[in-house]
């Protein structure tokens, strides 16, 4: 049978568990908003720790917190950050919507552990641990270290990784020649090599847009307490406060300029999402491009073989499904459902706060995490073990009746189009075709019509 404690604040008393290092305000949450299993990211548990570190550190070097208190802040944002207190922060996404009982889950568990390890109180939620803060700078500022932390660490490696596949592909395949299509049909020839060179392509770009959008992430909201206007912190701490937690993070954090649009505004969230989204939509095309590629395998494209890494049917033997494609396009539609979420969310700020903030970190580091995640199983499951099926590939190359194009310069297009019809019509080849009309030799044909020479 559980046994409790009675911890009070400003609303009176409240029985919280005995072994919970959390206080009176994170259990009024956790009683009154009993929505959903969505809990807080544990990214933004992180970076709450650090931005609390970094606040302990910046309040001792402009005077406000002695050195004894402070080093019980560090020490206890230390274990959060090493993973040692995950269990202690159990508040759902749907609670207030700027993220202030989140704020308070983290400074009672920081004072309570703090006063464990000192075996005295010493540190109190509100004096202590939120000095010179509010929720409402606080929360966007976690916010901003998280999703600049989570696009560094995760994403950016996952790319970099399925760049460098991909480059390896570009390079094995740069002489092998297959039919291009555009529509869905048959098109002029391309080189395997240069499809693929697309796909590197839109990875490269698309980290560089997501890093486009990474100075406006490290803006930091802190300095502008409850409204923009900074009461209750010294005049220099947001400036020292971004300078700590640069240090603390080893990345580039600024202090927002203007606190005013740093509390009301989520344009840089939205922005960065935007990015995300045009990464999902890249992973959607690369997705659908490899599974149509591999469809068959006999009565499909049939071009390319992947890997096959699971039976893909309970009653079909012998089947294989493009499951790792399918997998990252469920994603790609995931990430473009959370950035309408994200674009209303950040719509909403009346006045001088935003208040659907949990909501937008939690659709933000949802669409980071899933994005790294999906790009790394797709790549290390899926795009390694790819293989051109030459044969098919020139098969289908020396039957599209596309290869026609390069008659244009010779006979015209007009004449080029009566070949192919024909062709098409009567089941023969473009070179029958366009003997049979008297257009051209047989010679003459095989001078024009060279699939390597057309790429």
């Amino acid at each position: 049978m559980t046994s409790y404690r009675i911890e009070h604040d400003s609303m009176g008393e409240m029985k919280v568990p005995q072994d919970a290092l959390w206080g009176a305000q994170t259990q009024r949450s956790k009683q009154n908003f009993k929505i959903g299993q969505e809990k807080m990211p544990q990214g933004i548990i992180e970076a709450f720790a650090i931005l609390k570190k970094g606040a302990a550190l910046t309040n001792k070097k402009l005077g406000k917190l002695d050195s004894t208190k402070c080093q019980l802040i560090q020490t206890v944002c230390d274990e959060i950050l090493a993973g040692k207190w995950n269990d202690q922060f159990p508040l759902v996404v749907w609670q207030t919507g700027s993220g202030t009982q989140s704020n308070m889950n983290v400074n009672e568990v920081i004072a309570n552990r703090g006063n464990q390890i000192a075996n005295e109180k010493l540190l109190h939620p509100n004096d202590t641990i939120n000095m010179s803060q509010s929720s409402n700078d606080t929360f966007p500022t976690a916010l901003h270290i998280a999703a600049v932390r989570a696009i560094t660490y995760q994403l950016f490696p996952a790319m970099d990784h399925m760049i460098q596949v991909l480059d390896r592909l570009e390079k094995e395949n740069r002489n092998v020649i297959k039919s291009g299509r555009t529509h869905l049909q048959d098109a002029v020839p391309v080189g395997f090599g240069q499809e693929i060179s697309g796909w590197k392509t839109m990875i490269i770009q698309s980290k560089a847009y997501i890093q486009s959008t990474l100075p406006y992430l490290s803006q930091l909201a802190l300095g502008g307490t409850a409204v923009g206007t900074g009461l209750n912190a010294p005049k220099e701490f947001g400036e020292e406060v971004a300078k700590i937690i640069s240090q603390l993070t080893g990345l580039s954090f600024t202090s927002e300029p203007n606190k005013f649009h740093a509390l009301s505004s989520k344009d840089a969230i939205a922005f960065s999402h935007g990015a995300l989204k045009a990464l999902a939509a890249d992973l959607m095309k690369i997705a659908n491009d490899v599974r149509w590629m591999a469809s068959g395998p006999r009565l499909g494209l049939g071009e390319i073989i992947i890997p096959a890494n699971e039976p893909g049917s309970s009653i079909m033997p012998g089947k294989v499904n493009p499951t790792q494609c399918e997998a990252v396009t469920m994603v790609a539609v995931q990430v473009m459902g959370n950035d309408t979420t994200i674009g209303v969310a950040a719509s909403q700020g009346n006045f001088e706060l935003n208040v659907f903030m949990p909501v937008i970190a939690y659709n933000f580091l949802q669409s980071v995490g899933l994005l790294a995640d999906c790009m790394k199983s797709f790549t290390d499951n899926c795009l390694v073990g790819i293989k051109a099926n030459k044969e098919k590939m020139d098969y289908n190359l020396k039957h599209s009746l596309m290869l026609v194009t390069a008659l244009n310069p010779y006979i015209g297009y007009e004449k080029a189009a009566q070949t192919s019809n024909l062709a098409f019509k009567e089941n023969i080849s473009l070179k029958e075709a366009v003997v049979k009309l008297g257009y051209m030799t047989a010679d003459e044909f095989d001078a024009a019509v060279q699939p390597e020479k057309m790429i």
